[in-house]
């Protein structure tokens, strides 16, 4: 049987399958992990360890020359994608009333938009980019929790950046680094694992997502989805290519909502209570965002580099992977 080849075929293929086959499972059947327990549950509930073993190995397969490359693409992504959710600020803070944006709120716009699911960019940048763009989501880690939230929503000086978590979320990948580089036999042996754990990861993640959730927020729940990557995509491609020096690849790859985001609203509201009125709303529309951005952005990624490739413009420092599953 051709299985491989024939998920090959669809945009995304490998990230994307696997990332639908969890969803499904957490959708109907949500008690399978405590169900089974021992193994099974460690991969169905396992994202934070199976992606610290993923960007060890990441770590590990990039050269300390490529170090700038690294850094200036994820600054430039992270930079970007807080500039670009000051459109945000249009909105009031007790959120739209009426009409077919009814519920939505500056407070589900921001968490939306401000947290890039740092995992889903370094699997797509795996398969059609370079793996030291793969390597750029270590200043994404800035972005998680709700420090970046609070500060956009200008709370109070009640959020405060704690250097040791910062560190815990990039010491994998900078001990993988440092290894790889010290011994290049650990680069090749390493380096040759992030491929594989591509699915692991999908399903782990796809096993937090509840499709049901599109159904409960209706037409405005995708369209925040939409605007997530369109918002935020369009800024990012053009930083990647003018400012990162890439061909925009990596600016779609990073126009995702992460989902840790979906906490943002209540953890927000409870420190700024004029939030609380639309933390609940704000909550399922974050969490629908998670779900549309998982599923549409591998697929534009995808075609996006097929198009590049097309008009002869290679994506930073050549494919992780040549000849890897870009649709044809």
């Amino acid at each position: 049987m051709k299985i491989k080849q024939n998920i090959n075929k669809i945009p995304g293929g490998i990230m994307l399958v696997s990332l639908f086959i969890g969803a499904l499972f957490h959708t109907f059947t949500p008690w399978a992990g405590d169900y089974f327990g021992s193994f099974t549950k460690g991969v169905m509930t396992g994202t934070v360890p199976i992606l610290a073993v993923w960007f060890f190995c990441m770590g590990a397969s990039i050269d300390v020359r490529a170090t700038g490359t690294v850094l200036r693409k994820s600054g430039t992504l992270v930079l970007t994608k807080m500039v670009a959710i000051i459109a945000s600020r249009l909105l009031p803070v007790g959120g739209v009333e009426s009409g077919l944006f009814a519920g939505l709120s500056v407070l589900a716009l921001i968490s939306a938009m401000d947290m890039t699911n740092g995992g889903l960019y370094a699997s797509i940048m795996q398969q059609y980019g370079s793996k030291e763009e793969a390597g750029a989501f270590v200043l994404m880690s800035l972005e998680s929790g709700p420090l970046v939230t609070m500060l956009i929503l200008g709370s109070t000086g009640l959020a405060v950046f704690e250097p040791q978590t910062f560190v815990g979320a990039v010491l994998p990948f900078l001990v993988g680094f440092a290894l790889g580089n010290l011994d290049h036999d650990f680069r090749k042996y390493f380096g040759n694992a992030t491929q594989a754990l591509i699915p692991f990861f999908g399903v782990a993640l796809g096993c937090s997502i509840d499709l049901s959730v599109i159904v409960q927020t209706g037409v405005l729940g995708i369209l925040l989805g939409i605007f997530v990557i369109i918002i935020t995509g369009i800024p990012l491609i053009l930083a990647d290519k003018y400012i990162g020096g890439g061909n925009g690849t990596a600016g779609i790859a990073a126009s995702s909502t992460a989902g840790a985001a979906v906490a943002n609203p209540v953890i927000v509201a409870n420190i700024k209570p004029e939030f609380l009125p639309v933390a609940q709303s704000a909550t399922a529309l974050v969490a629908a965002s998670v779900i549309v951005t998982s599923i549409l952005v591998p697929i534009l990624t995808a075609y996006w580099a097929n198009y590049m490739k097309r008009k002869g413009e290679s994506q930073g420092s050549g494919p992780v992977n040549p000849g890897a599953n870009v649709p044809k």
